[in-house]
């Protein structure tokens, strides 16, 4: 009994499978634009959305500047973005907001918009181009419509988005550190450039406690490295970094390696006293 229930049960299955998938084709290729719209408007009710861009796609040129046409590029701009597809869906939304700019579905279009470009934005290490047009674009949502319903949503990316930035940029400076080690004047100087522009860039970033510690180990590390003459001036600056870390961070989870930065900062500028006191 139960493997007939089940073998009817499948067969029904197929046969509105079937029914459904040899619909479709006709309309797909059916000259009635109107049933075109009916269907394709039946599927993208039903989630359907990439049988329903497909039409959608077919007949929104021939609804440019008819009463349907705000609902048909709205649809067919959202089925880009429901089936992942974000390099359409942005452009969409874009084409939808100059074609009708006081559309009530101009705010949910512009959000949407912005968040096709947010899907696209890669990890932090890859190039940010999209990261930067997200950027963009939800800015300008958010000044556009501020007491919208995604504005907060909205916010939430763009700090998403303005920290990865933030990430690129640390982990680059970071970088140069950290060959530092091994090429100490030019790569050194370069880190120790590179972190004073990224704590002026992003002074409210979650990175800026670490890059202010990169920069003291930088300039120690350049420093103890350096001839004679300049390792005076810049064991001075070496201090001056570590002021600076304390200054703002003083109970900073990089105190132990810090406080050790500093003990051997201040043995080498106790042999440049030393040596005073002898030429005296």
């Amino acid at each position: 009994m139960f493997w007939k229930i089940a073998r009817y049960t499948l067969v029904l299955l197929f046969s509105t499978v079937f029914l459904s998938c040899s619909e479709y084709q006709k309309v797909l290729k059916d000259t009635d634009i109107t049933r075109k719209y009916e269907y394709a408007q039946k599927l993208y009710d039903e989630g359907d959305y990439k049988r329903a861009n497909r039409l959608f796609e077919q007949i929104a040129p021939q609804f440019v500047g008819k009463p349907q046409g705000e609902r048909v590029m709205f649809f067919f701009a959202n089925s880009y973005f429901e089936i992942e597809d974000y390099n359409f869906a942005g452009y969409q939304f874009e084409r939808f907001l100059k074609s009708y700019p006081r559309s009530d579905k101009a705010p949910e279009a512009a959000f949407l918009g912005a968040k096709s470009y947010y899907m696209l934005s890669p990890k932090y290490s890859l190039d940010q181009t999209d990261t930067d047009k997200a950027l963009t674009k939800l800015q300008l949502f958010i000044n556009s419509y501020p007491e919208s319903e995604y504005t907060v949503e909205a916010n939430e990316m763009a700090r998403e988005l303005t920290t990865k930035k933030e990430q690129k940029a640390f982990e680059i400076a970071k970088q140069f550190v950290k060959l530092g080690e091994y090429y100490v004047l030019d790569y050194n100087l370069s880190g120790i450039a590179a972190l004073d522009n990224f704590v002026n860039d992003y002074p409210g970033s979650v990175f800026r406690e670490e890059a202010l510690f990169q920069k003291f180990r930088a300039t120690t590390n350049l420093a103890m490295n350096s001839t004679f003459r300049k390792r005076k001036e810049r064991l001075d600056e070496a201090v001056e970094a570590y002021d600076n870390l304390m200054e703002n961070y003083p109970e900073t989870e990089f105190s132990k390696e810090a406080e050790k930065l500093r003990e051997d900062i201040q043995d080498e500028l106790n042999k440049y006293i030393e040596l005073e006191n002898l030429a005296k």
